[in-house]
């Protein structure tokens, strides 16, 4: 069998997307004798062993030409390949096959349409427009998380009987690492909170630079904040926010920070926290466990399937809540001790090697149906 993966996010995408699909592609590799994995991307990077790399070049003369490609020149090369299934890591395609290429669409989340005010226009009408459709012609749709699968269902009752959960798996490369010339580089002394992730409204980092303040008032202790991660879309209220704080030296924006540096980031952190209001998954939770960072997370949306028993949660409309877990966790080490040593157990339940595996035996049902 021939399994053709639409790969753009390896070239134009450097969130989940981009690394759910790198290493979703490694980790079949490795499982898989049998099959054929073809890779369709829009350049050439770097490639990934024991795939076929196909590349369907984006023309900048055209324009949008890198998003028409989805209904001209990739089915065009997924034909010419001779693949019998294909994957779409980004949900709004694959269009134009014939019948007999099987389909299978990854949805990450459906914020899209579920929060619309989180997206710029564009995305809002082409998910309101083009994601039914896709959805109904699909054969199979892998979502990533169970609360996901379960918000799909709801909106589109169609899905129901051709869809499947499978949670993502863990980098290998987080694990617990303590290198202070990380901090020095980026400003950051010890004690600190982290937060690592795109900075935009759905991350709700708002609430937790409100959070941040109440508790150096109340507490009095001298702790950084530090939000790390390229600035998104709407970022001004934020911006706003941070410049307003009576604390506003003591938080720290890094900027994007290279993967080889997160782990350090995450473990000499005194506590990580994700407000996020809404997440398809929330990797960086599972980057932080991994590390064995004391996690704080919403207790929405999928972030419960993520931090399992490990993770402290909090409403994410309360910046009140979410201080007084900043000023009851801080003040009890032993406490902080129990959480790290949880977050470090937790991880261990996520693998990408399970992940491949439930993967294929997705893709393997479709080729004898």
């Amino acid at each position: 069998m021939r399994i053709a993966f639409i790969a753009d996010a390896l070239d134009f995408q450097y969130a989940g997307i981009h690394i759910y699909t790198r290493e979703i592609l490694k980790a079949l590799v490795a499982v898989d004798t049998e099959n054929e994995y073809i890779v369709l991307r829009g350049k050439s990077g770097k490639k990934i062993e024991g795939t076929e790399e196909i590349i369907v070049p984006v023309n900048p003369n055209i324009p949008i030409h890198k998003q028409l490609r989805i209904f001209t020149d990739i089915p065009r090369a997924l034909v010419k390949v001779g693949a019998d299934v294909v994957v779409e890591p980004r949900h709004l395609g694959p269009f134009n096959l014939p019948k007999q290429i099987r389909r299978v669409t990854v949805l990450h989340d459906l914020t899209p349409i579920l929060f619309p005010d989180y997206h710029v226009l564009s995305s809002q009408i082409l998910h309101r427009h083009l994601l039914p459709h896709v959805l109904r012609r699909t054969d199979h749709i892998i979502t990533v998380s169970e609360h996901t699968r379960r918000d799909m269902v709801v909106r589109f009752p169609f899905v129901e009987k051709k869809s499947t959960a499978i949670l993502l798996g863990r980098d290998e490369s987080f694990v617990p690492k303590n290198e202070v010339s990380v901090l020095e580089k980026y400003g950051i002394r010890q004690p600190y909170f982290l937060y690592v992730g795109t900075l935009e409204p759905r991350k709700n980092l708002g609430v937790l630079v409100a959070a941040y303040n109440a508790f150096r008032k109340k507490s009095g202790l001298n702790y950084q904040l530090v939000l790390v991660g390229k600035k998104g879309w709407k970022i001004n209220d934020l911006l706003k926010k941070i410049r307003q704080s009576p604390f506003q030296k003591d938080i720290i924006l890094t900027g994007y920070v290279a993967r080889e540096e997160l782990p350090v980031l995450y473990t000499m952190s005194e506590i990580f926290v994700y407000p996020s209001l809404y997440e398809g998954f929330g990797l960086p939770v599972l980057e932080a466990m991994s590390c064995g960072a004391c996690v704080i997370t919403s207790e929405v949306s999928s972030l419960p399937e993520v931090g399992g028993g490990a993770a402290v949660y909090f409403d994410p409309n309360s910046a009140e809540q979410l201080a007084d877990l900043m000023l009851k966790l801080t003040s009890n080490q032993p406490s902080l001790n129990v959480l790290s040593e949880k977050s470090l157990t937790q991880a261990q339940l996520f693998c990408w090697e399970k992940t491949a595996r439930e993967t294929l035996a997705v893709l393997t049902a479709l080729a004898v149906t």
